[in-house]
């Protein structure tokens, strides 16, 4: 049986366990906040916020929360994001630790100002 795919971040939270859930709820509650103007989307299968672009994108695995804030924000932030697992365009923050709401914010508040400057 083939899986139907969420199409809206509420979907795409609701197949996971509540205390996930909640995570992925403040998360977006972080996003909506900073970046009031930012629509809501489902892009690459996961949870997205898109101004003037794609802003940020979040998800969650068995054992992490996926944030991807862009290259340009890991290379802003690398030396806070040193403790955490990263790639070129994304960060794992481990579940069994707390999450660095205030981190995830300065980096929300980076990339809305970025995407803010393409529409100059």
């Amino acid at each position: 049986m083939i899986e139907k795919a969420p199409t809206t971040i509420d979907e795409f939270m609701s197949g996971f366990p509540a205390t996930t859930q909640v995570i992925l709820e403040r998360l977006r509650r972080l996003i909506s906040k900073l970046a009031p103007e930012a629509t809501e989307a489902i892009a690459y299968g996961i949870p997205t916020f898109r101004l003037n672009g794609n802003l940020v994108h979040f998800s969650a695995l068995k054992n992490h929360i996926g944030f991807y804030p862009t290259p340009s924000a890991i290379e802003a932030f690398k030396e806070e994001l040193q403790q955490y697992r990263t790639s070129k365009g994304a960060v794992q923050f481990p579940l069994d630790r707390p999450i660095p709401y205030d981190l995830i914010e300065r980096m929300v508040k980076f990339r809305v100002n970025e995407q803010r400057k393409k529409a100059v």
